[in-house]
């Protein structure tokens, strides 16, 4: 027996995952659960994360959690419980796979356009940090971190397993048009990566692109590769490709420990009336079974489920009208009653399982990822986010009295837009700027000399944030302002 982490959840929680666990007992999947405290409830007890720390220590003990939908209380302060798990726990890939299933009707189904779909998101960095400032009262401030060995970490998992589901093709969705540091970053990644892979048909799209697409031809489509903040909103998308987030599982993968949970919310409005459809859970548990070597139990439970959906058997939010839908009790029965049954489409092979031995893992210390560094790195200038509603000449008049016999004024901009030393007054300002200095005759800068002309800065503006202007070998590392 294998033992797991289980979270029942908040709102329809309790009713999918008793139904989803009732169907492994009938199918005497080898798992032992052991319930751990998470969610809102727990959140409403005071623990600022949402899970407490006998959870916290059941489910580092044992390395696999199958979830529940969570709420996070609203207008308090704290973070989401599930992006806080799978932050915590680095669960850093997010594997979510769109197939088309018969008797789920879609536009695409009933054109006959067979979609099968896995969006590996990135679950740990982007927007997703959640750093954020405001640094005026009028301007906010998120920042978005994007990271070589988090997206190495990434990108590898992709790859791995799009080789292992034999497929053909690997797309990387992005915006390094627009954003060229960061989103470039991830690409220049993914394509390093790809070198590794031949057999792989790698390529990528601009992920604007990539929706149109997506919506249009999504049987173009086999393995797509994402930063976090774009593949939250695409792999959303492709679940509308397939009948909704009821139908859209998710597997969160890290090396230590794994999450299983569906993605769609607690639904409250229906919850406690045991009408709530458990099949995103369900296909969830397919993946963790799968994770766990149980591939016999995995591919008899979803040949009964895909029997029992082509069969019109349906909960009330999808399916033939004209049939009577089932509640979420009699819906997992139906599944029970058809184990052994094949479904005409899609059947899945009986495979052996896979000789697995769970893993215990006790770290010493956090692990620190840090890729080799092979270029020299030099200050060559500095950012100052300051405040200010004055007009542009105005401030660089008064910048360039600070800045001394090291640096020079390059421009200033104003939500990313250059408003000096050339600029429209057709551009409507805030009371935020960015003034840019740089080292005269490229002279050599250290922390030091930067401060001292943020203290001199100061002297005139209300600093609001700062950024080393660095060169990494002879690329810069840092943007420049829309029309500089």
């Amino acid at each position: 027996m294998t033992k797991i982490a289980v979270a029942k959840g908040d709102g329809i929680g309790p009713e999918i995952m008793d139904a989803v666990l009732k169907i492994f007992d009938a199918a005497k999947v080898p798992l032992e659960y052991e319930f751990v405290d998470m969610g809102k409830w727990v959140f409403d007890k005071g623990y600022s994360n949402g899970m407490t720390p006998d959870a916290q220590r059941s489910i580092e003990t044992l390395g696999i959690l199958f979830k529940g939908p969570m709420e996070t209380p609203k207008g308090k302060g704290v973070k989401s419980v599930n992006v806080t798990a799978r932050k915590t726990w680095n669960t850093y890939a997010n594997k979510r796979t769109f197939q088309t299933l018969h008797g789920v009707d879609t536009v695409f189904s009933k054109a006959g356009i067979p979609i099968d779909i896995t969006v590996v998101r990135e679950n740990i960095e982007d927007t997703y940090g959640g750093v954020e400032h405001m640094l005026t009262h009028d301007v906010a401030l998120s920042r978005r971190f994007i990271t070589r060995p988090g997206s190495l970490q990434l990108i590898k998992y992709a790859f791995e397993m799009a080789k292992k589901k034999q497929a053909k093709r690997i797309t990387c969705g992005h915006k390094a048009n627009i954003m060229k540091i960061t989103d470039g970053l991830f690409l220049e990644v993914f394509y390093e990566v790809a070198k590794d892979y031949p057999e792989l048909k790698a390529d990528d799209v601009i992920v604007d692109d990539l929706c149109m697409k997506l919506v249009t031809r999504p049987d173009l489509f086999d393995t797509v590769v994402l930063t976090n903040l774009q593949g939250d909103i695409v792999s959303d998308l492709c679940a509308g490709l397939v009948g909704g987030l009821g139908f859209a599982p998710s597997a969160n993968i890290g090396d230590h420990i794994c999450i299983f949970e569906a993605v769609h919310g607690t639904a409250p409005d229906i919850a406690g009336k045991n009408i709530a459809n458990p099949t995103a859970l369900l296909l969830s548990g397919f993946g963790m079974l799968r994770h766990l070597g149980m591939m016999e139990s995995a591919a008899i439970i979803e040949n009964a489920l895909l029997y029992t959906l082509e069969q019109g058997i349906h909960t009330g939010d999808f399916g033939n009208k004209s049939i009577p839908s089932l509640n979420t009790t009699e819906f997992a029965e139906a599944i029970i009653g058809n184990f052994g049954k094949v479904p005409e489409q899609g059947a899945k092979p009986l495979l052996k399982d896979l000789p697995t031995t769970q893993t215990y893992f006790k770290l010493e210390k956090n692990p620190m990822m840090e890729s080799a560094d092979v270029a020299n790195e030099k200050i060559v200038g500095v950012d100052f986010f300051i405040e200010s509603n004055e007009q542009p000449i105005t401030i660089a008049n008064k910048c360039m009295r600070h800045a001394g016999v090291k640096f020079k004024l390059i421009n200033i901009s104003n939500r990313g837009t250059q408003v000096w030393p050339t600029g429209s007054v057709y551009t409507n300002l805030v009371n935020q700027y960015n003034v840019r200095f740089e080292s005269i005759d490229d002279f050599p800068l250290n922390q030091q000399d930067v401060l001292g002309l943020y203290v001199s800065m100061s002297g005139n503006f209300k600093i609001c944030s700062s950024e080393l202007l660095l060169m990494l070998g002879d690329k810069k590392a840092y943007s420049l302002a829309q029309g500089q």
